[in-house]
């Protein structure tokens, strides 16, 4: 495509601005959005930890995954000379176990890692607690990965719409109803496009019939807490946790805010916060770090992750010529730089690595041809 072609870019998450943000440089960029910067991306933890969410089995998720991460102080650096400072941390990640069962499970990442080549460290719950000053006495062990990052989601969006639109990109702000190679469809008109991009996090599996088996909505609940003078500080990394076999996590923010994460379900397109979910959550969250019951509730919302069912996302052009970048399960913020170098380099007709052809979705549509 020419330097002086129109792409519409559907979705305004961490992925639809990555994308809109790359391509403004090249192309004239319209991205579509009702809310542009909420969503599943303004809910997110912001954990950048391909390692802590790896298990043996998801190579390609893994290696996707820190080709990434390698790509986010650039990224990060790119962003903050163009419009703000998008709060990336290099803190690195813990993880706890919060009993025997958790400790196992634990043992097993470790040694995947350790085989896959990667760096993290078991340590005893009391090195983890003079880590961690707060942990639980309760934590039997810990792994130590300080090669993870994290980052804040609400300056990273307010940064991502701020530099896309500092190069040209034009957002429309309305619900759009249907997609095609050459338009985009909304409720107040048609708009022509050279390319379409989607990148609608889970809504992509409504707006085109080749995702509907490929990309299924996850719900997720967040807290957002902050500490008290009665209480002790937020952790100064992040801490992720197995509890009882069930994840969470805690990311700390400016101010003495933490987020704390997430349940995950399948419960179709429905986004209300429910009482059973914070409830779970805070007990999860006091049996690793006790002092969180004493801090103010800020904040409780629920969202919707876009999962493929191999964990791998969906990055490349459909049969009719739409391109799409979805499915990033949980990680659309840790693979937002690579997703929206992906989209530049395929609509410039270049290859792209090995790991990054590994998310095109021929492998869904090949299996349902074959089916």
């Amino acid at each position: 495509m020419t330097s002086d072609g129109r792409v519409a870019v559907v979705g305004g998450g961490v992925i639809g601005l990555s994308v809109a943000w790359r391509l403004s440089g090249e192309y004239a960029v319209t991205l579509f959005d009702p809310v542009p910067a909420r969503g599943a991306s303004w809910v997110a933890g912001g954990m950048l930890a391909p390692a802590t969410e790896a298990w043996p089995g998801e190579e390609s998720a893994l290696e996707l995954g820190e080709e990434s991460l390698r790509r986010w102080p650039g990224f990060a650096a790119e962003l903050r000379h163009e419009a703000s400072d998008p709060g990336l941390s290099t803190a690195g990640t813990v993880v706890a176990a919060a009993d025997r069962a958790d400790a196992e499970h634990l043992e097993v990442l470790a040694a995947y890692l350790h085989g896959a080549g990667r760096h993290a460290e078991i340590v005893s719950g009391r090195t983890l607690r003079t880590m961690v000053p707060g942990l639980a006495t309760s934590v039997r062990r810990g792994l130590s990965v300080p090669g993870d990052l994290a980052v804040d989601t609400r300056k990273l969006l307010g940064s991502l719409r701020a530099a896309a639109t500092r190069r040209g990109c034009h957002i429309v702000c309305e619900e759009v109803t249907e997609v095609a190679a050459d338009r985009v469809v909304t409720a107040a008109r048609e708009h022509t496009a050279d390319v379409v991009v989607l990148a609608a996090g889970a809504r992509s599996a409504l707006l085109h019939p080749q995702l509907r088996e490929a990309v299924r909505p996850l719900k997720g609940e967040i807290l957002r807490l902050r500490a008290r003078r009665s209480s002790l500080p937020p952790p100064d990394v992040t801490v992720r946790a197995m509890v009882e076999g069930r994840p969470m996590y805690l990311v700390p923010r400016e101010g003495g805010e933490l987020v704390l994460g997430a349940t995950q379900y399948e419960a179709g397109y429905d986004e209300t916060v429910t009482a059973g979910g914070v409830r779970d959550l805070l007990e999860r969250a006091e049996q690793v770090f006790p002092s969180v019951v004493e801090y103010e509730l800020v904040e409780a919302a629920a969202a919707l992750r876009a999962a493929s069912s191999d964990t791998v996302p969906l990055i490349g052009r459909l049969d009719d010529g739409v391109y799409v970048a979805s499915g990033h399960h949980r990680n659309g913020l840790l693979l937002a730089p690579v997703t929206a170098d992906a989209v530049l380099a395929q609509l410039g007709g270049l290859p792209v690595p090995a790991h990054v052809d590994a998310a095109h979705p021929r492998r869904y549509l090949a299996g349902r041809e074959s089916a």
